[in-house]
């Protein structure tokens, strides 16, 4: 899949919380999946900092840091899914996903 522009659907079931799903471009997916990875990697750290009772407040600062990677991770999903999704969607004249992209942001700035 060396064709940026190629799509790539890796789950063929919609996920449980909905029943839409989205097909990526492979540059896309590969770059959402190492963020996910990296921060995988950031919880197991977590994890073993707790098992070998570290600091407390390493511990904290750890977790803000995944805590900011995750964020990041919303940013780059979100402005994907504003560029396409939404974008296609208010094209296509279903205009109630600016209520759904409104009641996502809601979420977020939580």
């Amino acid at each position: 899949m060396d064709n940026k522009n190629e799509t790539v659907n890796h789950n063929s079931m919609p996920c449980e919380c909905c029943h839409r799903t989205k097909e990526r471009s492979a540059e896309e997916y590969k770059c959402l999946l190492n963020r996910l990875s990296r921060i995988e990697g950031q919880i197991r750290g977590i994890k073993g900092m707790l098992e070998n009772d570290a600091y407390c407040v390493d511990i904290i600062t750890q977790v803000a840091a995944a805590t900011a990677a995750l964020n990041a991770f919303n940013k780059v999903l979100l402005s994907e899914h504003i560029k396409t999704c939404v974008k296609e969607d208010i094209l296509a004249g279903r205009d109630e996903t600016v209520e759904e992209l409104l009641k996502t942001l809601q979420k977020l700035m939580k």
